[in-house]
C-alpha cells in the first residue's frame, strides 16, 4: 500500500509538474482559483472538526446551515441596496452588518439544532445521533427547498473585480483576495481561543472526558452549545464570502460543500483546527486543477473520484490524517 500511495502522489506531482512547464500563466489562476474555493471550504470544514472533537458526532446538518446563511445573504444584499451602491465606508459597514447578521443566523440555528436533535442522545447508542444528523440535514435541506425554490438564486456581484496584484499576466481581484484575507485571521483567533483561553480549555476537557469535566466543574452543556454557535459562525461567515464569491447559491448546495469540507477535514485530521484549513487547501487545488489543466486531466466528472481516492490512500496510510496526532485507544 505504501508502494501505491507514493505511486499515485508521484503521478499527481508529475501531472502538476508537467502542465506548470507547458502553461505557468494557467497554472498560476487555477492556483488562486483553487486557493479561494479551499479557503472557504476550510472555513465549513472548521464547524466540523470542533463539533467532532467535542463530541466525536459528524454533524451532517452543518453544511445545511451553511445553505440556509448563503440564503438569508441572497436576501440581504437587495434588500440593503448593495447591488446599487458605490464601494464607499457605508458599503463595507452594510457588508459587516451582513457578515454579523449571517453569523448570528447560523449560530442560532446551530445552537438549536444541538438543543433539539442532539442533546437527548448523548448516551444512545451511536448509531441514533448519526441517524438524527442525517434526518436533521433532510430537514434543513426542504426549509431551503420552501424558501428559495429549486431553482439557483442569484446574489448580485457587488465585491470589487480590481487586481490586488498581477503575476504571469494573471490579476487576483478584490473579491478573490478577501476571501484570504478573512480565512486566515479565523484560524488563528480559532487556534488561539481553543488553546489558550479558558472557554477553550473546557472545550478540550470536555473532549477528553465529559464525566470528568462535569465533577471538575464545567458546564458541560454551556460547552457544547458554545461549540455549536462557534462552528454556526464559522458557517454564517462562510456563507456570505461563498454567497458573495460564487453569486449563485441553491437549495442543496450545503450537500456539496458539505461533503467536501467533511472530507477535507478528516483528509486534515479530523478535529485538527490546522489540518482542516490544509485539507481543505489540498482538495481545493485538485479541484481546481482537475477542472482547469488541459494535459493528461480525466474532465471535471472525475474530481470526486480523485479527491476520494487521495483520502482514501492518505487515510490507509496514516489514519489519523496529515495534521492529526496518533492516540492510543482506551482499554
Amino acid at each position: 500500500m505504501w508502494v501505491a500511495g507514493a505511486a499515485f502522489v508521484g503521478m499527481l506531482a508529475l501531472w502538476i509538474g508537467v502542465n506548470i512547464v507547458d502553461n505557468p500563466s494557467q497554472f498560476y489562476r487555477l492556483f488562486l482559483i483553487g486557493l479561494t474555493n479551499g479557503a472557504i471550504y476550510g472555513l465549513v470544514a472548521l464547524g466540523y472538526s470542533l463539533v467532532y472533537g467535542i463530541l466525536e458526532l459528524i454533524n451532517f446538518a452543518h453544511g445545511d446551515v451553511f445553505t440556509l446563511g448563503a440564503m438569508l445573504v441572497a436576501t440581504l444584499v437587495p434588500a440593503f441596496g448593495l447591488d446599487d451602491m458605490s464601494h464607499g465606508l457605508t458599503f463595507w459597514l452594510l457588508v459587516v452588518v451582513m457578515l454579523v447578521l449571517a453569523m448570528l443566523f447560523c449560530g442560532t440555528i446551530n445552537v438549536g439544532v444541538e438543543l433539539v436533535a442532539y442533546r437527548r442522545l448523548r448516551n444512545a447508542p451511536r448509531l441514533a445521533p448519526l441517524i438524527t444528523a442525517i434526518g436533521m440535514s433532510f430537514v434543513l435541506q426542504n426549509v431551503a427547498l420552501r424558501w428559495k425554490g429549486a431553482r439557483p438564486t442569484s446574489v448580485p456581484s457587488i465585491l470589487p473585480t480590481s487586481p490586488v496584484f498581477t503575476l504571469w499576466g494573471v490579476p487576483y481581484t478584490w473579491n478573490k483576495f478577501i476571501v484570504i484575507l478573512f480565512t486566515v485571521p479565523v484560524l488563528i483567533g480559532l487556534v488561539f481561543l481553543v488553546q489558550r483561553t479558558r472557554q477553550g480549555k473546557a472545550m478540550r476537557a470536555t473532549a477528553q472526558d465529559m464525566d470528568a469535566a462535569a465533577m471538575m466543574g464545567i458546564n458541560v452543556n454551556r460547552t457544547i452549545s458554545f461549540t455549536f454557535a462557534l462552528a454556526g459562525l464559522l458557517a454564517g461567515a462562510a456563507a456570505l464570502l461563498f454567497a458573495l464569491y460564487a453569486t449563485s447559491v441553491r437549495y442543496n448546495e450545503g450537500f456539496r460543500l458539505g461533503l467536501l469540507a467533511f472530507t477535507a477535514a478528516v483528509l486534515g485530521g479530523i478535529g485538527n483546527l490546522q489540518g482542516a484549513v490544509l485539507g481543505a487547501l489540498v482538495i481545493g487545488m485538485i479541484e481546481s486543477f482537475n477542472n482547469g489543466f488541459s494535459i493528461g486531466t480525466p474532465g471535471s466528472d472525475w474530481t470526486q473520484s480523485i479527491v476520494f481516492s487521495l483520502l482514501i490512500i492518505i487515510l490507509v496510510l496514516r489514519p489519523e490524517g496529515l495534521l492529526g496526532e496518533r492516540t492510543p485507544e482506551g482499554g
